[in-house]
């Protein structure tokens, strides 16, 4: 939930990614990028359903997903892997390179929200809502800083903002904010909610997904990992 996730208008956030000299052996921070990477998108899918089962507000892919999942029948996760299989082929014309990252961003975050959808039942009450509502944004700016810290890659969606700067010559900033803009009324539309928890989301994710890049920053190899492809684009955290 790109991206990813989000999972997603728009200010822009600097990756931080400080050169932290380490003694770790080349496989030791390999295993820890890879346990970053699955933790990270495990709590991003856990903490966008959190905000699913708080009822109000979503963050913007993910009203669209709700949306759809009105329309179609299907689970919200099976709709957010489709949409983000989708999404990932628009990176074609657009010539971007995916990562495992992106690759499992797809598939792991839907799986784990209807998991846990499964297992959360639906609140009541504001006295349960808001505190899932808090808990689930919280959580997601902290599995953001541990997947994108990573460095496998971005998700599909994200990919697609610095995709279409690249193509366009516009700012990321742009780009994310019209994309966006459409996703969330396109969601609304067909049923998505939308509410103070929308809003919160948007003004929180930023400063919290910058202080967990802080926490969870992982020393880079003096050569660089050939295992996998990484390589995060420049400034990808944006601002849902």
């Amino acid at each position: 939930m790109s991206q990813a996730t989000s999972p997603p208008g728009g200010h822009l956030l600097s990756v931080f990614s400080p050169r932290v000299p380490s003694a770790v052996s080349p496989r030791g921070r390999l295993g820890r990028r890879l346990t970053q990477l699955y933790a990270g998108l495990t709590l991003y899918g856990a903490s966008s359903a959190l905000l699913v089962r708080a009822g109000l507000g979503l963050e913007p892919w993910n009203v669209l997903h709700q949306g759809l999942a009105e329309l179609t029948g299907l689970t919200i996760g099976v709709v957010t892997i489709v949409v983000g299989a989708a999404v990932l082929l628009l990176w074609i014309p657009l010539r971007q390179r995916p990562g495992l990252g992106t690759v499992s961003n797809v598939f792991v975050i839907g799986l784990v929200m209807d998991a846990t959808l499964a297992l959360v039942p639906a609140a009541h009450g504001l006295a349960v809502r808001v505190p899932l509502m808090l808990a689930g944004i919280l959580l997601n700016g902290a599995a953001t800083g541990l997947y994108i810290s990573a460095r496998f890659g971005p998700g599909p969606r994200d990919g697609l903002m610095t995709g279409l700067h690249r193509r366009t010559g516009r700012s990321i900033r742009l780009m994310r904010t019209a994309v966006e803009i459409a996703v969330v009324a396109t969601g609304f539309a067909l049923g998505g909610t939308i509410g103070v928890g929308t809003l919160l989301y948007a003004l929180a994710i930023g400063p919290l997904a910058q202080l967990f890049l802080r926490v969870f920053a992982v020393p880079e190899a003096s050569g660089g990992s050939t295992v996998v492809a990484t390589g995060t684009p420049e400034r990808v955290i944006l601002r849902p």
